[in-house]
């Protein structure tokens, strides 16, 4: 049964990427490692962090891109809450989120939750997948959204169609080449059907 053990974010100079996780507070939810795979365009996944109140995302939002990130998206309100989109140097894309509208205290660094959004051309037929490799579904919206049950993860897992999610983080959906990202397993390691990488902690 495949479980979510880590997250790997491959990065042109791992070091400075791991400077920029730290500086932004997400270091204990994604490991770094080189790669010099060739990647253009949208790497079809995102990042998202939601945390309790806008101030506190402004905070993590601040700290991205005084470490180098820059914006896609500017944080604002709107119907679901409040948040704002950046890529990090290394090209990876996060979402800072809450669905709060206001502040009720002072701001704070405290994560409520971290969820990796891969972004697939068939959310059916990928889920379909999952699940036969022993996924558990926690939440799904038809051809929508899937949101898997990682309770042994610091981070989830969710699906989403690939142009939904690019457009949610404010990029064209075209992209070539690598993924620049590797999920950690303790099951054998396997590829999905859109070609995101499993790696089992044994490879």
């Amino acid at each position: 049964m495949a479980t979510l053990k880590s997250v790997i974010l491959e990065a042109s100079d791992p070091a400075a990427a791991e400077e920029f996780y730290a500086a932004f507070g997400l270091d204990a939810y994604v490991d770094v490692r080189a790669s010099e795979a060739p990647t253009s365009g949208f790497r079809a996944f995102t990042l998202s962090v939601i945390v309790s109140q806008p101030s506190s995302v402004d905070s993590f939002l601040d700290s991205a891109l005084k470490a180098g990130a820059t914006v896609l998206k500017p944080a604002k309100k709107s119907f679901w809450g409040y948040g704002g989109v950046v890529q990090a140097p290394d090209g990876t894309i996060w979402k800072v989120a809450t669905s709060s509208k206001k502040d009720t205290g002072p701001a704070t660094r405290t994560i409520d939750s971290v969820a990796l959004l891969i972004g697939v051309e068939d959310v059916k037929a990928t889920k379909r997948f999952y699940v036969e490799r022993g996924l558990a579904v926690g939440k799904s919206f038809g051809s929508k959204y899937v949101e898997f049950d990682t309770p042994s993860s610091r981070v989830k897992l969710a699906l989403y169609g690939r142009r939904a999610l690019a457009k949610d983080a404010g990029v064209a959906p075209d992209g070539t080449g690598s993924h620049r990202i590797v999920i950690g397993t303790d099951s054998d390691s396997f590829t999905d059907p859109d070609g995101f990488v499993w790696e089992s902690a044994a490879a």
